[in-house]
């Protein structure tokens, strides 16, 4: 993903509309996950005990179920214990990727903001728990073939994992187009 400078950001003619409209995706893609993780967590914490399942639809039970579980670690409970240093490397995470967004993302790239959103509101999330609680409610619960005994996770961990898994789509993507490119100009 080609990174400029933000006085280069708009080069190449982008509407005003079309800026503003980019704008928007980082506040709203946020704010969507962190109330959907926040909500879906209140009502797990809410409803069901430590360690209490909750089945919601009987055909589903074999292969998912709703799980309480307090994870002191990181993604998918890795690392008990270190929640300070998890707390400081989430608002490093969070400042970088904010730099990021803000300072190096050229525009156009609306993809991309909407990976870095998602991992951004998913940080945002699980770092409001470890901030308020001092650990992370997770809940979602899968076992079935490959996933048989996956630890349980949430919606915030959910968002990092679907943004990485886009901005390394994207970044493959941009690799494979240059090597075409390179091929074209190559073959001349």
């Amino acid at each position: 993903m080609p990174g400029t400078s933000r006085a280069k950001q708009y080069e190449g003619g982008l509407s005003l509309r079309r800026r503003n409209l980019e704008a928007l995706i980082l506040p709203i893609t946020v704010t969507l996950v962190v109330l959907a993780d926040q909500i879906s967590k209140f009502l797990v914490a809410r409803y069901l005990g430590e360690g209490q399942s909750w089945d919601a639809a009987p055909w589903l039970a074999p292969v998912f179920s709703i799980t309480r579980v307090t994870n002191t670690g990181v993604a998918f409970g890795m690392f008990p214990g270190l929640n300070t240093l998890f707390v400081v490397v989430n608002l490093i995470v969070v400042g970088a990727i904010l730099v990021y967004h803000y300072r190096y993302l050229a525009g156009g790239q609306v993809l991309a903001r909407v990976a870095l959103s998602l991992q951004l509101g998913g940080a945002v999330g699980n770092l409001v728990d470890r901030i308020r609680q001092g650990f992370v409610v997770d809940f979602f619960d899968l076992n079935f073939w490959p996933l048989r005994r996956w630890p349980v996770f949430n919606v915030a961990d959910t968002s990092i994992v679907t943004g990485v898994a886009l901005l390394t789509l994207l970044m493959l993507w941009e690799e494979r187009l240059e090597q075409n490119s390179q091929r074209v100009a190559a073959d001349g």
